[in-house]
């Protein structure tokens, strides 16, 4: 190799090794993730309300099985979500009416709040239809929901319910929200 050559080689050399040197630290420090140092935000909200909202007025009967949910639920050590999810359920399934059989109008054998079945093992119609046990029995099939707290309210219920209906249940948690935010503290 002629000398101007190599000389050329090692100039070029010396370039990248200089670049290098100085450019490699402030690229490597650049290239270092910085820690977020505030803290992780806990979801504190309950979810926006999906689709197109329904509203009922209640009477004394429906307004004491709201409260009738909020006493079970808060009985059974869970937040208000849990109660937001079991009116809006109840609203769904019952209007929040403690239904005994309904004849030729009945689902099946399906009776109470939750329009529970004895023939599927939810107790039987005195307990269904008893409202402290038939939201203890909702209640205890919610909490067996892998993070039925994050999930959006008719995908939480219909866990639980297998509904025929699947997304009925959305329409209601406007106004269980709602409910739950009167009588929560009452």
């Amino acid at each position: 190799m002629n000398t101007i050559m190599r000389k050329s080689v090692l100039s070029v050399a010396g370039l990248a090794f200089a670049g290098g040197v100085f450019a490699g630290p402030v690229a490597a420090h650049a290239a270092t993730p910085v820690a977020d140092t505030k803290p992780a935000a806990v979801q504190t909200v309950a979810p926006k309300p999906q689709g197109a909202q329904s509203h009922i007025t209640l009477n004394d009967e429906q307004t004491a099985n709201v409260k009738a949910i909020i006493a079970a639920t808060k009985k059974a050590g869970l937040p208000e979500r849990a109660a937001v999810i079991s009116i809006a359920t109840s609203l769904q399934e019952s209007k929040l009416e403690n239904l005994g059989h309904l004849g030729d109008r009945n689902d099946h054998d399906s009776l109470g709040l939750f329009q529970q079945r004895p023939s599927s093992g939810w107790g039987t119609p005195e307990q269904i239809t008893d409202p402290e046990y038939s939201t203890t029995a909702f209640l205890k099939g919610l909490k067996q929901v892998d993070g039925w707290q994050d999930m959006a309210l008719t995908d939480a219920a219909q866990t639980v319910q297998v509904s025929a209906y699947p997304d009925a249940y959305a329409q209601w948690e406007q106004q269980a929200t709602d409910l739950v935010a009167q009588h929560w503290n009452s």
